[in-house]
């Protein structure tokens, strides 16, 4: 087991041994190996049994596939994973991962993969899945087992908050997984979402993202009349209507919003355009996609494109983004990544959406913390670093034991 001589604060930690050095790796590519880009159910079995023989958790499997589990600290009978009579902070990843390329895939093809390549080189591992996320997944469920919840009491009066774990399905197709369990009743109070896979912290330090963009895929169809091209005038020219739409979306302000001191601004582009039948005939039909990066609480004024005539607009994804609703909670997770890192981490946002933007909006306080470098996810040449896995899992627990010691002063 991995232990820690000073749960919830002190020096900085240190992986006792090569044994727990060993224990994240293994753990790491055994997830790793295991193929879910198409179905998530075997990465979701190996969870599942780790955290039945490893915990003495409530753990459960819902209908979605996700895997859930619940600790209470000591005295307090373990219960329903969804006790909302209880205040509750999650280390939340999900075990879904983008396609392989052939090159990551150790048997089979990648329609049919019996398993992931893992390669650990240079002080990384390197396969489908070690950056985004099962390495910082391996991290959440060694700290959920690790983490001291006796701590100090509460506090001031407050009541120790039970700590939840849970690993989705379906986040890199939409968040399906997340939305599921969120209806269903998964609502934790306080969840840091242990997301990496894009650089959003400073070389050699793990910093704490407070807010993130969101994502809205629209796409704006103009429509016209066809008629004869050596005879324009009898029809309406369906690509001249959308490349009106198009010096709309040029025009629109991008929006921003603060957080926590922290300023993010959204981007808007258009990056693709479909429309014509043959070179002879006046299009009747014209789409162009919009890719929006959003922010907390605004958007673009894309409605305004359809003031022009025969353009409509259509919505076909939009991914949350995420705000921190709770400044002491935010404080905390980063006292955490302090203690966990000899570096100085900051509160930072994240330009890309995770599930904790779904998890926000039904109002949970989150955080995303992870291994945020160069790890080049959803690429043939993903990988992870061995030793931010390790600072990561430092941060999770940490943060377990400081949000169990303190909740009581938040």
């Amino acid at each position: 087991m991995i232990m820690n001589d000073t749960p919830g604060g002190g020096d900085e930690r240190a992986f006792d041994g090569e044994a727990a050095h060993g224990e994240l790796v293994s753990l790491a590519r055994r997830l790793v190996e295991i193929p879910s880009h198409d179905d998530e159910t075997a990465a979701g079995d190996a969870i599942e049994r780790w955290l039945r023989g490893e915990t003495g958790a409530v753990v459960e499997r819902d209908g979605a596939g996700n895997v859930l589990a619940r600790r209470t600290p000591p005295g307090v009978p373990a219960d329903d994973i969804r006790n909302d009579e209880r205040p509750t902070f999650a280390l939340v990843g999900h075990h879904d991962v983008v396609p392989p390329a052939q090159s990551q895939v150790a048997a089979g093809t990648v329609e049919s993969a019996d398993s992931y390549a893992v390669d650990r080189r240079d002080g990384r591992l390197y396969g489908r899945g070690t950056a985004d996320m099962k390495g910082a997944v391996a991290a959440c469920l060694l700290a959920f087992r690790d983490a001291d919840l006796g701590g100090d009491g509460a506090g001031a009066g407050g009541e120790a908050p039970d700590l939840a774990f849970a690993s989705f399905v379906g986040e890199e197709t939409g968040g399906e997984g997340a939305r599921a369990a969120i209806d269903d009743g998964f609502v934790p109070d306080y969840a840091l979402v242990a997301e990496g896979s894009t650089n959003y912290s400073k070389a050699g330090v793990t910093d704490v993202a407070v807010a993130h963009k969101g994502r809205r895929a629209s796409r704006l169809l103009a429509r016209g009349t066809a008629a004869h091209a050596s005879e324009p005038d009898r029809g309406e020219n369906a690509i001249y209507r959308a490349s009106d739409a198009v010096d709309v979306v040029r025009e629109l302000p991008f929006p921003q919003a603060e957080v926590l001191g922290e300023r993010l601004q959204a981007t808007l582009a258009v990056t693709e355009i479909d429309g014509g039948s043959a070179w002879n005939v006046i299009p009747e039909r014209c789409e162009i996609t919009v890719d929006e990066r959003t922010v907390p609480g605004k958007r673009a004024d894309l409605e305004r494109a359809t003031e022009l005539p025969g353009v409509d607009l259509e919505i076909d994804q939009d991914l949350p983004p995420m705000a921190c609703s709770d400044d002491a909670f935010a404080e905390q997770i980063l006292e955490a990544a302090r203690t966990a890192q000899t570096g100085t981490p900051e509160h930072v946002t994240k330009p890309h959406a995770t599930d904790a933007g779904w998890l926000a909006a039904a109002g949970t306080a989150c955080v995303v913390c992870g291994p945020a470098e160069p790890g080049e996810a959803h690429t043939d040449t993903e990988s992870v670093s061995i030793d931010v896995l390790e600072r990561c899992y430092r941060i999770y627990r940490g943060a377990a034991e400081r949000v169990s010691r303190e909740s009581g002063e938040t």
